[in-house]
């Protein structure tokens, strides 16, 4: 489960920032993908590999269940979340609608200095390796995501919390595992572009609409992984 170099032992810290800096780093390796979604976490390994005490670890743990990240598996422990093909769909049902909305919202009240720091993250994002070499689109969290930033745009609290709460991690899990697929990742950046205009032009309803239909492509895109899965034999 753990052969990815980024989970090397941990330096000795205080045990609330040991607990930061292990919660931090187990998140990023199944956000990645470098612990497989369906993979069983072994705190004794786990606990060996980071050289760190089962109380700060398990307070990791804990904080990675409630960003749904694990889930608890009765009379096994816990488990990476392996969403379903009908719960991955219904995942981007939500947000189809609910990031809809916050786009026209944040092409009302986003400032025009808000706006060219979102241009500047697309630049960023344009300037990786990864995305270079067409082999994946993986945004860090927070500031440096496109969506978080258009979230956070909208000035409404309540789709904060939802779509940059519990939620978000899963979410980003998922954009960044199926972003590999070939061309989506420029055919995503070139939607984001055409999305950030929309903002950058105050036409709320365009720009809810084609975030909508960026949405429903990476959907689709997911659908056609399954449905090439299913092919081979693979679901």
């Amino acid at each position: 489960m753990l052969d990815s170099p980024e989970l090397a032992p941990t330096a000795s810290l205080d045990s609330e920032t040991l607990s930061e800096n292990v919660f931090r780093r187990i998140q990023a390796a199944i956000v990645k993908g470098d612990i497989a979604p369906g993979s069983k976490i072994s705190e004794p390994e786990l606990a060996r590999t980071y050289g760190i005490s089962r109380g700060p670890l398990r307070e990791a743990i804990h904080r990675l269940e409630g960003q749904r990240l694990l889930v608890r598996v009765p009379h096994v422990g816990a488990r990476v979340v392996s969403l379903s093909h009908a719960e991955l769909v219904e995942l981007y049902e939500i947000r189809e609608s609910l990031e809809g909305m916050a786009c026209r919202l944040a092409a009302e009240r986003m400032t025009i200095e808000e706006i060219e720091e979102l241009r500047h993250v697309l630049d960023t994002h344009e300037r990786d390796c990864a995305f270079q070499a067409g082999v994946g689109y993986y945004q860090q969290e927070g500031d440096f995501d496109f969506h978080y930033r258009i979230i956070q745009g909208a000035r409404n609290g309540t789709l904060t919390q939802m779509l940059c709460g519990e939620l978000y991690q899963l979410v980003r899990m998922y954009r960044i595992q199926y972003s590999t697929t070939p061309n989506r990742p420029r055919q995503a950046f070139a939607e984001h572009h055409r999305i950030l205009d929309a903002i950058a032009d105050r036409d709320g309803e365009l720009a809810e609409l084609l975030m909508r239909r960026h949405i429903g492509a990476s959907r689709r895109n997911i659908e056609q992984h399954y449905q090439g899965a299913s092919d081979r034999g693979e679901q």
